[in-house]
């Protein structure tokens, strides 16, 4: 539960129809192999008590006996156990047959949630012998002690307030307005389903897009735990089809077909963030339904769920072609409606051979062809000066020549000179002066070819630099309209990579491969001896991938620093060792802070992915704020990435 983690099961035990003693045994083991695998909530199938193929039997009272004695004998199993089980069982009210989730926990009954739509359609039948539940919760006398009964009921751990679980049974998620809308809208975090549905053709596909699709409405997890093997199949199968989901992505899904217990971690911190910078996740300002408190122990959740290395790339191929296909389009579509506006003649392109610089001209490209206008006004522009290597030249012009766009090459190291006269800057200084000279020259150059052909100059900066502040101010950091500004380094180099991989022009297609292997440069420190590149970024401000990495937990869902420290500890174990990660990631927190005033002025652009730096969007933040309390975290985490409270100020990172 640190951090927000916490570990669910889905558990679909083997049973017998009917045979109440030995299903309570089939339960019983699953929630010690649940407990012995570290789940703090684990949901059981539907009527899994006796099974939900009972049909007329469910008229019996030997029957319903013997599955109140079960429940109780479950519940007392639960005792030493540290989670809260949800279980299927009928349960007989005042004369009514009810169809029941009940919620244990510590050899107590916290609550008995009852079915609210009962399906007696098709192949169900459910109204023949169930009652459906009342309209509000009330409660009722069980065993000698008063229970919570009804729909809705919300159960928050005491040592985690944030948790709040909340289940509903089977046929309420298919209805029109499912008991959980109302259950999430007053605090539920994680929404649980006891279930019984049948496998048909086709029925999984359209089952687990309903529990995804449930999950993000409410931005939430779901946990359904689904009936399967044991179930009478005298006119049906059930195929034990568990789901975990998380707000829209599914975490967890057993195999059909096999009874299965699956387990996965859900982030009740992400969750609440999401909620809360969500302004259309509109809590009820009348709170109705009971809340229940539970106890568990805050413990260390080993976390099996994946967080990959590149958050910002798709790692299925398909899904990410289709995915750089689009980004191309938006980027490209962005540019065309500001072209067409501001009636430019030409669109300027800085080029340099590297990564960013490609992938703006590529854009620029499409848009050119969207507009049906001849590519020769796209003026790429080369300014070789005291870093450029014959590499990077030479793929920088091959590639404006098979682009079709018009190549101009501007040297400006004897304007560079020149201006290192005026300011009495020494030439064998190779300090940031050096560097963000020659950056500032060629935005100069830009700038003023543009306006002499009224044109438009195309920002190459991508979003990871600018997160960095690795660009120069009133330099590469400027444009007229900065197609890349939301594309993070990892993903320009699989837009790229797409590139050249649809291309039918096999010189281009060589140079961009070309392109891909080079390293990252701003070519601002003169070559080593032998003509290769001198100064590469990622020596210097650190690997891009972890940066990337960071950057996404920080803007997507605003992570603490020991939280991301973990998680970057876990994604690239074995590529990093803990020490680099926490380095990188104490420098990204500085640059970050110490860097807005650059974004704070951006030039516009599009925005392609659901994180973005631009002041007028994502990130409205003060340029003066300062880093000291996300510094001071990582200056006090102990070994399992908990934070503590910095015992003094002089660890901190300021401004």
């Amino acid at each position: 539960m640190k951090q927000g983690f916490i570990k669910v099961a889905a558990a679909t035990p083997d049973i017998r129809v009917a045979d109440v003693p030995f299903n309570t045994k089939q339960i019983c083991s699953a929630i010690e192999e649940a407990q012995n695998n570290q789940a703090k909530i684990v949901v059981f199938p539907e009527l899994c008590v006796t099974g939900y193929t009972c049909g007329d039997l469910f008229t019996q009272d030997v029957l319903l006996q013997a599955a109140k004695q079960a429940l109780l004998e479950i519940t007392e199993f639960t005792r030493e156990k540290d989670m809260l089980v949800f279980v299927g069982v009928p349960l007989v009210v005042d004369a009514k047959l009810y169809n029941v989730a009940a919620a244990l926990c510590r050899g107590e009954i916290l609550g008995l949630t009852t079915k609210t739509f009962l399906p007696n359609y098709g192949e169900f039948y459910e109204m023949r012998q169930f009652t459906a539940g009342p309209d509000v919760p009330g409660e009722i006398l069980f065993n000698g002690k008063k229970v919570p009964f009804g729909p809705g009921l919300l159960f928050q751990a005491s040592s985690m307030e944030e948790l709040i679980v909340s289940a509903e049974i089977c046929e309420d998620v298919w209805s029109p307005i499912p008991p959980s809308i109302r259950a999430a809208m007053e605090g539920a975090t994680v929404i649980v389903n006891c279930s019984a549905s049948d496998e048909t053709i086709g029925k999984d596909s359209y089952r687990r897009d309903l529990i995804k699709g449930q999950s993000a409405r409410l931005i939430a997890g779901y946990i359904y735990a689904n009936a399967g093997e044991g179930e009478s199949t005298t006119d049906l199968v059930f195929g034990g089809h568990n789901l975990i989901a998380e707000n829209g992505s599914i975490l967890a899904e057993s195999k059909r077909f096999e009874n299965q217990i699956i387990y996965t971690e859900l982030d009740i911190k992400r969750i609440v963030g999401e909620r809360r910078k969500n302004t259309t996740f509109t809590m009820e300002k009348e709170k109705v339904l009971p809340r229940i408190s539970f106890p568990l122990d805050v413990c260390e959740t080993k976390l099996t769920r994946e967080f990959p290395k590149k958050p910002f790339v798709p790692q299925d191929e398909k899904e990410r072609a289709l995915r750089c296909e689009e980004i191309l389009t938006i980027q490209a579509m962005g540019l065309k409606k500001r072209l067409l506006h501001t009636h430019a003649n030409t669109a300027v392109v800085g080029i340099s051979g590297g990564l960013d610089s490609t992938l703006a001209l590529i854009v620029t490209a499409k848009a050119f062809d969207m507009i049906g206008k001849d590519k020769k006004e796209i003026l790429a522009i080369t300014m070789p000066c005291f870093g450029t290597t014959d590499r990077t030249y030479r793929n920088a012009c091959k590639m404006a020549e098979q682009l079709g766009a018009t190549l101009r090459e501007v040297k400006i190291a004897d304007s560079v000179s020149l201006h290192f006269q005026d300011i009495g800057h020494d030439p064998k200084d190779h300090s940031v002066t050096y560097e963000n000279a020659q950056a500032r020259e060629r935005t100069q150059v830009l700038m003023d070819i543009a306006n002499a052909t009224n044109g438009m100059v195309i920002g190459t900066g991508d979003m990871s630099e600018l997160a960095l502040g690795w660009a120069t101010y009133n330099g590469d950091h400027m444009s007229m309209y900065g197609v890349n500004a939301s594309v993070p380094k990892t993903l320009v180099r699989h837009l790229v990579k797409y590139a050249a991989d649809v291309t039918a022009d096999p010189k281009l297609q060589e140079v961009l491969y070309d392109v891909l292997d080079t390293p990252v440069s701003p070519e601002l420190l003169p070559p080593e001896e032998d003509g290769k590149i001198a100064q590469k970024t990622e020596d210097l401000v650190g690997p891009y991938e972890l940066h990337d990495f960071y950057l996404y937990y920080i803007l997507r869902f605003g992570y603490r620093p020991g939280k991301i420290y973990r998680l970057a500890r876990q994604a690239f174990d074995g590529a990093y060792d803990k020490e680099t990660i926490l380095k990188w990631l104490k420098v990204f927190y500085r640059r970050f802070f110490n860097q807005q005033f650059k974004r704070s002025c951006l030039p516009d652009g599009p925005k392609v992915g659901s994180a973005a730096v631009s002041p007028r969007g994502d990130l409205r933040m003060p340029s003066d704020a300062c880093s000291r309390l996300w510094l001071e975290e990582l200056e006090t985490l102990d070994e399992d990435c908990v934070y503590g409270v910095p015992e003094t100020n002089a660890a901190g990172g300021s401004l």
